[in-house]
């Protein structure tokens, strides 16, 4: 296993059920108590060749070249590690959330540009127009995570029987190899009280006050936007650096919970109670909302730290030092 600049030679594969990953990291003083489970999951590899460790120590060594780092984040949610950074990389510059900073701009052609990978689906929004505040869970893996066919039954029995409403975002692909089928008896179970999409405006779903809740594969983008909208999460981080940006949502912010790679859906089912309406999820809601208000003063024109981060990259470094 590659980690922090140091191979760790494994035999075998054991390290993923013997409690291995659980060991706490004592080298990254701005991460505290970080266990290995939460670092990107192409670090465990027991090839010290790896293709992805390669091409993360060459991204890192042509890093410390550039005149300046771009990141979608802001400063007070990850200060520790962007003061780290100071002695480490070139200035780096959080400008995020970006969506925020757009919002903030006057109409334009920009606003047209979008991201998604699918067609979204509008006809969800009405459907949401037609629920009570914090009544739905909001389901959705992202654009490229896949389960198996056993992981889709279990999310979808926890769903159906934790009794709450739900809007279930499943792709054509979802299922790796295999066409997304829901388990006989689930489309009845559920009739009344779900609603299934191939792909929607998260942004808008996230923003809109029927939504309580987001059951998320932690992505980066799924993260930011559920900080800014308030939106508690129950997180199944799937690869990469989502296992981290579970760390972060379930302990250093608060606002998420975390289920088992391994789902069960007395699991999911427990997990959706709570965050719906348990005392738990009630203070995630407190604490989502909470950095959603530190997420909008960030992005806040002219005294926002993201914008003056934004307005000194433009101005000292694109532009050039002020005489």
């Amino acid at each position: 296993m590659w980690v922090c600049g140091t191979f760790v030679n494994i035999a075998d594969a054991t390290y993923l059920t013997n409690g291995y990953l659980d060991t706490v990291i004592h080298w990254i003083p701005q991460m505290k108590n970080i266990t290995l489970k939460y670092l990107p999951s192409f670090l465990r590899t027991t090839d010290p060749a790896d293709g992805m460790v390669e091409f993360i120590k060459g991204e890192t060594s042509r890093a410390a070249r550039a005149s300046a780092i771009l990141l979608n984040t802001f400063y007070d949610l990850e200060h520790e590690v962007l003061d780290g950074f100071k002695t480490m990389l070139p200035p780096v510059h959080p400008i995020g959330p970006l969506q925020y900073l757009v919002d903030g701009l006057p109409e334009s052609d920009l606003k047209l540009i979008g991201s998604n990978l699918w067609k979204e689906d509008q006809e969800c929004l009405h459907w949401l127009d037609t629920k009570e505040p914090n009544s739905v869970v909001y389901v959705n893996f992202g654009s490229i995570t896949v389960v198996t066919a056993d992981q889709l039954v279990e999310f979808a029995w926890g769903l159906a029987n934790s009794n709450h409403t739900f809007l279930w975002v499943i792709r054509p692909d979802l299922v790796s190899g295999e066409s997304a089928i829901l388990p006989p008896g689930f489309t009845d179970a559920t009739r009344e009280r779900s609603l299934l999409s191939s792909w929607c405006p998260q942004e808008k779903v996230l923003s809109h006050p029927a939504v309580g809740g987001f059951l998320t594969h932690c992505g980066w983008n799924s993260t930011l936007e559920s900080i800014c909208a308030g939106v508690p999460v129950i997180c199944w981080p799937f690869f990469a650096e989502q296992q981290t940006n579970c760390w972060y949502s379930c302990g250093e912010c608060g606002t998420g919970m975390e289920i088992d790679s391994n789902v069960k859906r007395d699991e999911v089912e427990v997990l959706v109670r709570e965050l719906m309406e348990g005392e738990r999820g009630k203070e995630m809601k407190r604490m989502a909302m909470a950095w959603k208000k530190k997420a909008e003063a960030a992005a806040d024109l002219w005294t926002g730290s993201s914008y003056r981060s934004l307005d000194n990259l433009i101005n000292n470094v694109l532009l050039g030092p002020r005489k």
